[in-house]
């Protein structure tokens, strides 16, 4: 897999798997992401709100506006069916590549 492929399969995954528990717009997913990797991966917006777009675009996300708990009106995505199944399969694909590098990266 060509690496700008794995680049976005990797920020597929976090946002998909951001998007599993319940809907979140995108600030919402951003921190998601920053907590859950102790603030190591930091996503810039501009990376993330064109695949939320592609992502929507292909299925794997609806989106409706909300209002968030700050009373700002905000786009909220959610991930479908479709998107479950592409994270099951991203998540299986990160397994294999981090399993497949571990080795070389591991002191000789």
């Amino acid at each position: 897999m060509p690496a700008t492929d794995r680049l976005h399969g990797t920020l597929d995954a976090l946002v998909l798997k951001a998007l599993s528990p319940e809907p979140r717009h995108g600030f919402g997913i951003l921190r998601w992401i920053a907590e859950r990797t102790d603030d190591v991966v930091q996503v810039e917006e501009g990376s993330l709100y064109p695949a939320l777009y592609r992502m929507e675009r292909d299925g794997w996300l609806t989106a409706e506006w909300d209002v968030t708990d700050q009373g700002r009106r905000a786009k909220f995505y959610s991930i479908t069916a479709k998107g479950r199944r592409q994270l099951t399969a991203e998540t299986r694909e990160l397994r294999e590549f981090i399993a497949a590098i571990t080795p070389v990266l591991l002191p000789a």
